[in-house]
């Protein structure tokens, strides 16, 4: 007979088991869902291109949003181009997946690895917002010159349209949607 345990009346040869179970139940939620591609593939000049599909319904937002990530609007700013106005972007064949953000363009954000130096340089509001957005920041290059582009669900509803242009105001800001969210990010 297996030895139980006094206090709560299980085996004790059952605890492994048990927290088997819980890291496989708790550790489904945390993993990301994949991608949920459009049934639509948009034809624009360089190629066509397949975005995702956002459920905002969790959010109580539109219920449904299609997001084109990642789409170039000029060639890649990259050697002989470097310093050139920019040029069109080179095509592609195929359908391109349109499913991830492009690189963020080289900069050097303020540090705010000691955030008590950061906050005597800084109010604590713009202290927070950098903290939300420098992991936006981890995938930068030279090849920068994207669009993310957002079509709102369908409904009879009026809808806002906004576009939103290069950080070319000598500020040292970002312009990305966080994942899986409408909330725009200034």
């Amino acid at each position: 007979m297996l030895p139980r345990c006094a206090a709560h009346g299980y085996h004790r040869a059952s605890a492994p088991l048990v927290v088997l179970v819980l890291v496989l139940v708790l550790g489904r939620g945390t993993k990301a869902d994949p991608p949920r591609y459009s049934s639509r593939i948009v034809e624009i000049q360089t190629g066509s291109i397949r975005g995702v599909i956002l459920d905002l319904t969790k959010k109580h937002l539109e219920p449904v949003e299609q997001v084109f990530r990642g789409v170039p609007y000029a060639a890649p700013p990259v050697g002989p181009l470097r310093f050139l106005p920019p040029q069109p972007p080179l095509s592609w064949p195929g359908t391109r997946l349109a499913d991830t953000f492009g690189a963020a363009c080289p900069q050097r954000p303020p540090d705010i690895s000691n955030r008590t130096a950061a906050h005597q340089v800084m109010p604590k509001g713009r202290y927070q917002y950098l903290k939300k957005l420098l992991p936006l920041l981890s995938n930068q290059a030279e090849d920068c010159l994207f669009l993310n582009i957002y079509v709102p669900g369908s409904g009879p509803i009026l809808r806002p349209k906004g576009l939103i242009l290069d950080g070319s105001l000598a500020k040292q800001e970002v312009v990305k949607f966080a994942e899986n969210s409408p909330d725009l990010m200034l």
